[in-house]
């Protein structure tokens, strides 16, 4: 019998074999310690299934790879089909495998040479306790095989009867939806060509009730661009598993004899405590794969919504100016800049400065900024193309179809066949010619639309798109590699773990109306550390809601993030900007704790009321946002309860930039005594909030007291 334990980062994953031989997952869970072989072997045979009446003869487990041809009755992890070739089977029956177990990692191989499979699993438990699976398949016969299914899928505890997901619209995204296990499958099928809106970044399973501070958590993540699925499955046998993996069209990946297809990476978190254990091990992972460690990010000032398309050398030198003088530090010119493009209709795809709006093109504006002590940062979207251009123009067929008619518009666009080399070469080129020749850090690398009706020399075109959008990105870097990029698509519609490979910043949302980032962000950060999402402090009335906020409710629910401006700040009086400077100062002191701390979110009793922290790590100090997202239920908010201290330590709790001019100050009433409040009473007591009006926010520091001052 085969048994492989692996551990690490407080997790531990069991891998035992049936009567059969066939590998199975035991257990994915709490670290077990150092378990000797005969305890292992114990630990399998513990969870050896019985034989049910009226049904197989014999004791089966659901194997690694969940396989029909050994009656598993739920969602097979391997399906294709055979086109050429003397072999009739279609799916693979996998019964010989080997293991080779390695530091933290283990490979299962198997081949059926009748059906021609040769397949590896590999599986992984990194530094941080995030399990990371996937599926190789290799055509080791004659014909080509055409797949139509490579899926990864883990069990979970079957007392962790709660699935949480997450779905969305453009300006809604991540929005959180409970229910209960149910026998079959709840299957989130993302079918835009990209991420999507509406895209589960996690599928949680959980003890009933579950929150961010308790309960038992598992989750997985499909770190995969394109068309993927993720789902969770209760068979009759009583198998609980979460699963994911590329959602793949026929014809769309066909392996030539000796041709490998791997599976995207299936990411998997548990955790004893709730939802932030669980996400930090993701925020672990995506710090460690970064193209760069970078622990300040910059504050950013945007364009788009101060200026939109007006462009000129005068209007954006003055903005400018008033972001230097504020302490912004990276001037991105947002959509607008290139050939012939008044509006969104035109031009995408012609990717040269327009000589009618910058006829000396855009060094004077690049230089200037520099000048000004800011890096300067530009918007593309290189994966699409108006008909209204040259490109589309002179290269029709470099528009990305599946029939002699085009796609439904969409945003007045196209998308750009990047598999057509030609089309591939021209878009780089032209970017590195930008690239080349100004002084521009960071590339705002939008993606607008949905991949409709794909097709490319005559087969589905969305897993080669993704592809080469992944080259495209790698090229540029390779070139560049001190480039940054953020990666948005109409807001958050590409928001997953690969593309955060290649990319230094997601944008989850074209909204920056805080009363909807409040949800959004929060429910974003389960898989995004916070200084890898943009945040941007808008105008006083949001462009996209029409909602009006005060200065203190933007700012603050940008704080704890890659915080940024879109506004016209030179519409601002002294007192307006220096209060917006206030903002960004209190930014940068709490920004190193932001990129190296753990993001927690208290959970309050209260719906109204929306809580985020960032602990430092070694949890001297942390800082909150406490913000009301209605009314609240009661008029004295019940208190709060701050999660993510050390409970053996002692802390000041202070009130940062109280309001001015009304509302209580509660520093006094938190430090009359002098005394301070230990971590644990801070996590089990709480403390008083003052009356919240609606939409209001206040940000707290709790700050460890030196041993020698503790009573």
């Amino acid at each position: 019998m085969t048994v492989a334990h692996l551990s690490n980062g407080g997790v531990s994953i069991v891998l035992g074999s049936d009567d059969a031989g066939i590998p199975f997952v035991a257990h994915w869970g709490a670290g077990l310690g150092d378990l000797d072989d005969d305890a292992l072997a114990a630990l399998v045979a513990a969870r050896r299934p019985g034989v049910a009446r009226s049904s197989y003869d014999v004791p089966r487990a659901t194997g690694l790879v969940p396989d029909g041809t050994r009656g598993f009755a739920g969602t097979p992890a391997l399906e294709g089909h055979r086109v050429g070739g003397d072999s009739a089977a279609a799916a693979p029956s996998l019964v010989e495998w080997q293991t080779s177990v390695g530091d933290s990692a283990l490979t299962c191989t198997s081949s059926d040479a009748e059906a021609g499979w040769d397949v590896m699993v590999q599986l992984a438990l990194d530094d941080g306790g995030l399990l990371h699976t996937r599926t190789s398949v290799t055509n080791a016969a004659d014909g080509d095989l055409h797949l139509t299914s490579v899926l990864s899928a883990l069990p979970v505890g079957a007392h962790a009867t709660e699935l949480l997901d997450l779905t969305g619209r453009w300006c809604k995204e991540r929005a959180p939806q409970r229910h209960p296990w149910v026998q079959g499958t709840h299957r989130r099928d993302a079918r835009h060509g990209r991420t999507g809106h509406d895209a589960t970044l996690l599928l949680v399973s959980g003890t009933p009730g579950f929150d961010f501070a308790s309960g038992e958590v598992w989750a997985v993540h499909t770190a995969w661009s394109g068309n993927h699925t993720t789902y969770a499955e209760r068979t009759p046998e009583g198998d609980c598993l979460l699963g994911g993996g590329e959602l793949l069209t026929a014809g769309e990946v066909v392996l030539a004899p000796g041709e490998t297809y791997r599976s995207p990476w299936l990411l998997g978190s548990w955790s004893p405590a709730g939802l932030d254990p669980l996400s930090h091990r993701f925020h672990a992972h995506l710090r460690a794969v970064a193209p760069r460690e970078r622990t300040d990010r910059p504050v950013i000032a945007n364009t788009w919504e101060a200026v939109y398309f007006d462009q000129s050398l005068e209007r954006l030198t003055e903005l400018a100016d008033v972001a230097a003088s504020v302490g912004v530090e990276r001037f991105v010119l947002d959509d607008g800049w290139f050939l012939g493009r008044r509006d969104d209709t035109s031009a995408l795809g012609d990717w040269r400065v327009d000589p009618t709006i910058w006829p000396d093109g855009l060094g004077p504006l690049v230089q200037h900024v520099t000048g000004r002590g800011m890096e300067f940062g530009l918007w593309v979207e290189p994966e699409m193309v108006n008909l209204d251009s040259e490109v589309a123009r002179e290269h029709p067929e470099r528009v990305l179809r599946g029939r002699a008619g085009l796609p439904p518009e969409w945003r007045h666009q196209q998308v750009l066949d990047l598999q057509d080399d030609d089309a591939f070469a021209d878009v780089r080129d032209a970017l590195l010619a930008l690239l080349d020749g100004l002084d521009i850090s960071y590339l705002k690398w939008d993606h607008n639309r949905d991949l409709t009706d794909a097709t490319h020399a005559g087969r589905p075109a969305v897993h080669g798109q993704t592809l080469a959008a992944y080259r495209l990105l790698d090229e540029l870097r390779d070139a560049h590699p001190a480039l940054e990029i953020e990666s948005c698509s109409s807001g958050g519609a590409r928001v997953d773990a690969e593309v955060l490979t290649r990319t230094d910043r997601i944008w989850p949302s074209d909204t920056i109306d805080p009363l909807e980032r409040q949800h959004l962000q929060r429910w974003t950060s389960l898989l995004v550390p916070p200084e890898l999402m943009g945040s941007h402090v808008g105008g006083p009335t949001s462009h996209t809601t029409g909602r009006t906020h005060a200065l203190r409710y933007r700012a603050a629910t940008a704080l704890l993030y890659s915080f940024g401006i879109e506004w016209d700040m030179t519409q601002l009086d002294e007192a307006g900007l220096a209060e917006l400077r206030s903002w960004i100062d209190l930014h940068k002191r709490v920004r190193p704790l932001i990129a190296s701390g753990s993001l927690v979110h208290p959970d309050h009793p209260d719906p109204a009321v929306v809580v985020t922290g960032v602990v430092a790590d070694d949890r001297s100090e942390a800082w909150y946002v406490v913000a009301s997202v209605a009314q609240t239920e009661t008029q004295h908010p019940a208190p709060l309860r701050l999660t993510g201290l050390d409970p053996a330590l002692t802390y000041d709790l202070t009130e940062e930039l109280p309001p001015s001019g009304g509302g209580a100050d509660l520093t006094g009433s938190w430090s009359a005594s002098g005394v301070g409040l230990a971590g644990h009473v801070l996590a089990r007591v709480g403390v008083a909030l003052p009356v919240l009006a609606p939409e209001e926010a206040r940000v707290l520091r709790a700050v460890a007291r030196p041993a020698a001052s503790r009573p």
